[in-house]
């Protein structure tokens, strides 16, 4: 395994509460993972961590580096945009480029600009007179311009609208993705990225519920909507969650196979979404 990312037992602590209990994964070069939780999952806590921004107990390695004591040579292979792009609002594009330029030895100008040449944005302008869309692929622009093994993203399109948010997702798969760099991504928009990503980890109470690949999820996991007595057969199953759709049952299973669910209703693979919602409130049931 070509780990990346190598997280065994990492717990962080606040007091009493535990923001990240005990949580083990790996996360493989090249690959595009989505880190889905609520509120207070303890997302926000284990990407710091992973960011070297705070310590925990256990064991998280960052392309072979501790995060929080080797920090400074980590953030060279590291890009990070947040849910809101923190850029200074007095500063011109064309400025915000020569910091850059003269902070970061891996930042391309010239990869910058041909980033910004197809959007709207234009060096004289000051930050403050950019739409949130805007600022957003000004931020891209410059991350995606830095040569970088990781790209953190933290609901990096939190505010926009649809077709900004399209638009964006585009851009980072055609302008920075490819085998060599890896994306962990975290989003409340589960949709829309579901077709991007390669594998996907459930976060909740700071305990992971779901670490899988993508491509394994239609083998473990099945959706069933049915009615009536063939609902009360499939029951004796042990669904991992039930919910009610337009007057009829939807069953979501965890290791049975479509063979036994067969006659008894539509089968198809739960979207990420709804396998999300099984998973944290059937465990919680």
């Amino acid at each position: 395994m070509n780990s990346l990312v190598s997280a065994r037992n990492v717990t962080k602590r606040f007091g009493e509460l535990r923001a990240v209990d005990n949580v083990s994964f790996e996360i493989e070069k090249g690959r595009i993972t989505g880190l889905i939780g609520p509120n207070g999952a303890g997302k926000t806590t284990l990407l710091k961590a992973l960011l070297g921004l705070t310590d925990c107990d256990g064991d998280l390695s960052v392309m072979g580096l501790d995060p929080f004591r080797q920090r400074k040579e980590l953030m060279q292979n590291i890009s990070f945009i947040a849910d809101v792009a923190v850029l200074p609002r007095w500063i011109r594009v064309a400025q915000l480029l020569d910091f850059m330029e003269a902070v970061h030895p891996r930042f391309s100008r010239g990869r910058a600009n041909e980033l910004l040449n197809r959007t709207s944005v234009r060096p004289s302008k000051k930050v403050r007179e950019l739409s949130k869309g805007m600022v957003t692929q000004l931020h891209l622009s410059i991350i995606t311009a830095i040569d970088a093994k990781l790209l953190v993203l933290d609901e990096p399109t939190l505010g926009l609208d649809i077709l900004f948010r399209k638009d964006f997702y585009a851009n980072l798969l055609e302008d920075y993705f490819d085998e060599e760099r890896t994306i962990l991504i975290t989003t409340h928009q589960v949709e829309e990225i579901e077709n991007l990503l390669t594998d996907v980890m459930f976060i909740d109470k700071g305990r992971l519920v779901l670490n899988a690949e993508m491509e394994s999820l239609p083998e473990k996991y099945v959706e069933l909507m049915t009615s009536g007595e063939n609902a009360e057969r499939a029951r004796q199953l042990n669904p991992i969650f039930e919910r009610d759709v337009f007057g009829k049952k939807v069953l979501t299973f965890e290791g049975i196979s479509r063979d036994q669910l067969s006659g008894f209703g539509e089968l198809r693979t739960p979207a990420i979404a709804d396998l999300f919602v099984a998973k944290v409130k059937g465990a919680a049931a």
